[in-house]
């Protein structure tokens, strides 16, 4: 029975459906085709297909005019609840066609979360009634869930290599190395790497993009530290340098509000800040609906002015950029 009347329904058309309403609304066969810009005979054709369908009279004649039966009823009911539902899409989809509403996810990896947050709430204001959905992870599991389709595009300081992506840069990303307010070298200018060789270096784990800038760095300069003790976050790692557990390589953007409070120092270590870019990330096949490439072109045009700014009170001797 489910599947005869599955079968039944699916031989019904829009068309025909809008043939009735049109017939009923009007009266006549000639008022209804005139305002369907039909034929008589094409909207009397797409009755008899219903009727026939359905094995039941939808429209009797009563002193010149159609009017419907009881099941004819029905399907103007039917009909009513359709277009009400086809309105309703078409002005939802014309509001994500506008940037009006939608959904966006994004990622981004754990040293982005330091302006991120306020780059989405600026969207947001001019945007209210788009709903956005933030992930926050390391490098592994950020590349993981742009790979896996679980976010539209991510924020990350270098775009993975290992599948095909479309990146766009909207900012410098410089990498300092920090330590302790009261270190020895707090306050020296061009002090060579090959000088921290006897300090600890606090490090991020292996694979996150901290810690291969810190490797490309040593080995560039041919130095090894004394050694090196493994943090899982940038804010283990910032609280273990201003106990003075060792120095470290961090994104200056995610100790702006330390140094500014004077927790902590930054050392003009030759060779930085190795300076990169901010980038937004995304599959090169992933088509990114209208509130997605809103999002997108935000961050590409207004990205930057979210960044955390960092006033030294020694000035450093930048490295050139780095790609």
């Amino acid at each position: 029975m489910k599947d005869s009347l599955k079968s039944l329904v699916q031989r019904l058309t829009l068309k025909q459906l809008r043939a009735v309403a049109a017939i009923a609304e009007a009266g006549t066969i000639s008022g209804a085709a005139a305002r369907l810009g039909l034929t008589p005979p094409a909207l009397l054709q797409q009755l008899k297909l219903l009727e026939e369908t359905l094995r039941v009279p939808l429209l009797e004649r009563r002193a010149g005019l159609a009017v419907p039966t009881e099941a004819g009823r029905e399907v103007l009911a039917a009909i009513a609840q359709i277009e009400g539902v086809l309105g309703d899409c078409v002005e939802a989809i014309t509001a994500l066609r506008n940037n009006e509403s939608g959904q966006v996810a994004v990622a981004v990896i754990s040293t982005a979360k330091y302006f991120a947050p306020a780059a989405l709430a600026a969207f947001q204001r001019s945007h209210p009634n788009i709903e956005l959905r933030l992930q926050v992870a390391n490098r592994r599991d950020t590349i993981a869930a742009l790979q896996q389709y679980e976010v539209d595009f991510a924020l990350m300081g270098r775009p993975p290599q290992d599948f095909p992506v479309m990146a766009a840069a909207f900012g410098e990303h410089p990498h300092v190395i920090i330590a302790p307010c009261d270190h020895p070298f707090a306050r020296v200018p061009r002090i060579p790497l090959s000088a921290l060789k006897n300090e600890t270096f606090l490090s991020r784990e292996k694979g996150s993009g901290t810690r291969v800038l810190e490797q490309k760095l040593f080995k560039e300069a041919g130095v090894t530290p004394k050694a090196s003790i493994e943090l899982g976050s940038n804010e283990t790692i910032k609280q273990a340098v201003i106990a003075g557990m060792g120095v470290a390589l961090l994104s200056a953007h995610t100790i702006a509000a330390e140094y500014a409070s004077h927790r902590l120092a930054i050392l003009d270590v030759v060779g930085t800040p190795i300076v990169r870019q901010w980038f937004v990330v995304k599959r090169q096949e992933k088509r990114l609906l209208p509130a997605a490439q809103s999002l997108w072109d935000h961050f590409v045009r207004e990205g930057r002015t979210f960044l955390p700014e960092i006033k030294l009170a020694v000035p450093l001797s930048p490295a050139p950029s780095a790609d």
